[in-house]
């Protein structure tokens, strides 16, 4: 991916979303306690100045974080306007599986090329805050092999690159209180690696819509309509593809015997990634649901708001940041928890962004049809 750390256009500069892969990275998911909202919101203009102690020791490894800010936290913590797509997760509840909703108000996405390097940083960062979070979720990744998933296939092979990144990964002109943000969606996944080993090679590729060792995609004919490649490619009416930044990790512990992949998705326009879950989830027609789901469950669900570097470090809204009398986020400023509710609390709250035939509200976008 390309690399994306300097001022924008309108001389924003955005926080490190787009970058070449990192051999290591550690994914930190927080919630914070009511009434440490100052504190937390101060801790985050900080978190650049503490990447930099820790990775002026090893400047050739890239050490970054990237910070997102949930739905909840956000209403508690600025007197600003919620980001027009920033809402909870929504649960994807299918006829056979579900993608759940879980809490979390702050992601911390730390990668380097080396771990103490990750790990330096996420301990000095939970000793800042101390006792204004909860460590909700805590996974420590790694790249297996030449960019495999832990299941055998290449994984991010249809990642955008350069000027096609930056526009699937930010937030454009047409939103310019965000211009130079991102929206992501992170999922914990774990996986059944003695059925899904228990399947022949030519059953795994099918499932993936493409070739275990080369990579290859299948002809459009020969991919089944629940294949994973299908069910993830979302293009509008005039043929046009959609594509979102991945920089999924392999986690794993032989003693617990727990082995997944950490998916962590980037887009500009978080229904592109919102249309794919429920592609894979419900299914297109629904009960056509991704063949991959059979073999690994979605443990976890958050979406986050990642502002531009400048808004971490000067929001530019009320010092203590409560929500202004009266506010319609006042409703909303519900504790982290809440947000497990998912899509029940986002159909109240966001009644007014949904379409009246139920779909997630992304006009004409769809999965090609093969």
């Amino acid at each position: 991916m390309t690399v994306q750390n300097v001022a924008l256009p309108n001389g924003r500069t955005p926080q490190r979303v787009l970058g070449p892969p990192t051999p290591s990275a550690i994914f930190l998911v927080v919630t914070v306690h009511p009434g440490a909202e100052a504190e937390v919101k101060d801790f985050l203009g900080d978190v650049s100045g503490l990447v930099r102690t820790v990775g002026f020791r090893s400047r050739e490894d890239n050490l970054s974080c990237v910070t997102g800010i949930g739905a909840a936290l956000w209403d508690r913590m600025y007197s600003l306007p919620r980001p027009a797509q920033l809402h909870p997760f929504i649960e994807q509840r299918g006829d056979t599986h579900t993608a759940p909703s879980t809490p979390g108000d702050i992601l911390f996405h730390i990668r380097a090329r080396r771990i103490d390097l990750c790990f330096e940083l996420a301990r000095l960062m939970i000793g800042e805050l101390g006792a204004a979070v909860d460590v909700v979720d805590e996974v420590h990744g790694f790249r297996y092999f030449d960019e495999r998933d832990i299941m055998g296939f290449v994984d991010g092979t249809e990642n955008p690159e350069d000027q096609e990144a930056l526009d699937s990964a930010f937030i454009g002109p047409e939103d310019p209180d965000c211009e130079g943000g991102s929206y992501v969606i992170v999922q914990k996944y774990t996986h059944d690696m003695k059925e899904w080993e228990s399947l022949s090679v030519e059953e795994q590729e099918a499932a993936f819509g493409r070739h275990k060792l080369s990579d290859m995609e299948f002809d459009d004919d020969d991919k089944a309509a629940n294949s994973h490649l299908i069910l993830n490619t979302i293009e509008d009416d005039d043929g046009t593809e959609h594509k979102i930044v991945r920089d999924n990790m392999v986690f794993g512990s032989v003693e617990s015997g727990e082995y997944g992949t950490y998916f962590i998705g980037y887009a500009g326009d978080v229904s592109v990634t919102e249309q794919m879950l429920e592609n894979m989830f419900i299914g297109d027609p629904p009960g056509t649901y991704d063949r991959i789901l059979d073999f690994s469950t979605a443990e976890t669900g958050n979406l986050f708001y990642v502002p531009t570097q400048d808004f971490l470090e000067d929001p530019g809204d009320d010092e203590d940041g409560d929500s202004p009398a009266g506010s319609p986020m006042d409703d909303a400023a519900t504790s982290s928890s809440d947000e497990s509710t998912g899509p029940t609390d986002h159909t109240a709250d966001e009644a007014d962004r949904e379409v009246s035939d139920g779909s997630l509200g992304i006009g004409s976008l769809k999965r090609s049809r093969q």
